[in-house]
């Protein structure tokens, strides 16, 4: 069936309201929209949905929620997970209360009990729920950190942590099954609730993540002797962050916390940003006004679900405020972690940190450094959380300690099995009151650990190419990447390829081919000499292809330097 067939299924389909029919006759003859609607199905990326709100099969509305629902509905039936339940939760984005109770209610339709938030509330906070509830599954409403016109609907399983394989691709395929929308399942919330189906959580979770988050703490002296000299500007960026971030940051001790005022409050349209993602400098721009009056030591944004975090510090040089991106905040936690738990003792033998392979070659450094084992995985903290999981069922081989990417995202300790931004935040603001009472800032101690490590640094830049034409211009770059792999990248020979979607990584010297132990994925990586290294994959969840990079050099100077000549290297291929 082609675009414009289903067009006209939906137009002449009895479940679709007639509001909603309105809205496709608006439409008509607009043949580049139609086709943007209609030419497939909305998928399941990195764990669920994730697109631009509206009606249609490629758009996020009710019927596509509802369809999703249905299908891990019926998944749920076949692993006999009713009683067990799901967990859900939703953030202050357009429609996603709606959503989520919607979602509620087809659940409770087909027979399962729903867990659902009383108010918004950030993406760790549910897999943290899942797990406490024992919950065979949980879904959040969000669409992260993108623009205003999108949203999103995440599938999280019964360890926290959001749907891995075989698991994905079999809630996907009853998705799919599902061929007509009027056999979609629901009922009225007051039936639903007195059935015992549809129950409401929220201040009893709350304290018990609040309380695991405080237990995290690794140097809680610091804190209290610190506690008056240190000032924060927080921003939530009209997201989930405000309450639980405000709450943690009170209950171990800090005093000067500065909340945005422009930016506090819940609000889906994110008014004072185009972009509500806290790797954007322009989010700042209130956030960095605000620290300047008060003269805040560190200046913190969450994204709108607060799983990500992004970080700028005063440099006490220049006064001025220097952005951390998340390569550069992950190992700065990964070295205060590791250094505080060797500093009191608690440093385990079998200790064990996770990153991403896109992320920086200084954690593997600082591991070495710390003598903790060093785990590398697939961009996505699902396969983070894998590592996790399979620590846990070969009878704690390995403690994790710390994981991140370098998309803003870390977790510290195994609490919640996605990126928390709340205890991201705690451990940031801890470590800024270590180092303020060693005399130092956190760019100060970054340095530090330039001069011990060496100049690593790293970068990435996308193309965005939308719709079906840049679908199929971005299989394009990746197929001509495959079939011309460069030998040397600016000044750089490569070393070895990895093809990820071939599970292989080719030796360019000796002509071995080993495996690369992860599951397929479409990324290809080139290792090339002194450490430094480039990748390529398509984004999951959003129409863009990504470039990574990273150097380790002997100056920041001829790192930057070396960086961007990779960068001007790989652009030719876009």
């Amino acid at each position: 069936m082609n675009y414009l067939e289903r067009y006209n299924q939906w137009l002449n389909d009895p479940a679709i309201s007639k509001k909603d029919k309105e809205e496709l006759e608006s439409i008509k003859g607009n043949e580049k929209e139609i086709e943007d609607r209609f030419y497939k199905d909305l998928e399941f990326g990195t764990a669920g949905l994730r697109g631009v709100i509206g009606i249609g099969t490629n758009r996020m509305n009710t019927y596509t929620v509802l369809k999703a629902t249905q299908g891990l509905a019926n998944y749920i039936i076949k692993k006999n997970g009713q009683e067990r339940g799901v967990a859900i939760a939703y953030d202050s984005r357009r429609m996603s209360k709606e959503f989520s109770e919607q979602t509620a209610l087809c659940l409770n339709a087909n027979g399962i009990k729903t867990y659902r938030f009383d108010s918004l509330r950030p993406t760790p906070e549910l897999s943290f729920a899942v797990r406490q509830l024992g919950c065979i599954s949980g879904i959040v409403i969000t669409a992260s950190h993108n623009p205003p016109e999108y949203n999103g609907y995440k599938v999280y399983w019964e360890d926290g942590a959001q749907i891995v394989e075989p698991t994905d691709k079999e809630i996907i395929q009853e998705v799919n099954n599902i061929k007509d929308l009027s056999s979609i399942k629901t009922m009225e919330k007051r039936e639903a609730e007195e059935k015992g189906l549809y129950n409401t959580i929220g201040k009893e979770i709350d304290d018990k993540y609040i309380n695991t988050l405080k237990k995290l703490v690794v140097n809680q002296k610091a804190i209290n002797e610190m506690q008056k000299d240190i000032k924060i500007v927080y921003t939530p960026l009209h997201g989930t962050g405000n309450i639980p971030v405000q709450r943690i940051l009170k209950e171990i001790g800090f005093e000067n916390v500065y909340v945005v005022p422009e930016q506090e409050k819940p609000d889906g349209d994110f008014p004072t940003v185009s972009y509500p993602n806290p790797e954007d400098p322009k989010a700042f721009a209130l956030a960095l006004e605000l620290a300047k009056k008060v003269n805040a030591d560190v200046i913190l944004a969450n994204d709108p679900d607060a799983d990500r975090l992004g970080v700028y510090v005063k440099d006490t040089k220049t006064n001025e405020y220097i952005q951390f991106n998340g390569n550069m905040t992950g190992n700065l936690l990964a070295e205060y972690i590791l250094s505080q738990k060797k500093a009191n003792g608690t440093l385990p033998k079998n200790g064990a940190i996770i990153k991403t392979i896109v992320s920086s070659n200084l954690t593997d450094a600082i591991a070495k450094e710390y003598g903790v084992k060093l785990f590398s995985t697939l961009t996505g903290f699902k396969n983070i959380a894998k590592i996790i999981r399979s620590f846990e069922e070969n009878n704690n081989e390995y403690e994790c300690l710390y994981s991140y990417e370098e998309s803003y995202g870390c977790i510290i300790g195994t609490h919640a099995r996605d990126k928390d931004g709340i205890v991201a935040v705690m451990t940031v603001c801890e470590a800024v009151a270590y180092y303020k009472q060693q005399g130092m800032t956190l760019w100060d101690q970054m340095n530090n650990m330039y001069k011990k490590y060496g100049y690593y640094k790293e970068k990435q830049f996308s193309v965005t190419l939308k719709g079906s034409e840049g679908a199929e211009q971005i299989k394009k770059m990746m197929e001509n990447l495959r079939e011309n792999p460069p030998k040397k990248i600016s000044k750089y020979n490569v070393i070895s390829v990895g093809d990820y979607n071939k599970q292989i990584i080719h030796n360019t010297s000796t002509g071995e081919d080993t495996s690369t132990n992860l599951p397929k994925s479409n990324v290809l990586y080139y290792e090339l000499e002194n450490d430094a290294w480039c990748c390529v994959r398509p984004s999951g969840t959003e129409p863009k292809i990504k470039f990574y990079m990273g150097v380790k050099e002997d100056s920041e100077e001829n790192a930057e330097k070396e960086l961007n000549n990779i960068e001007e290297d790989m652009k030719k291929y876009v």
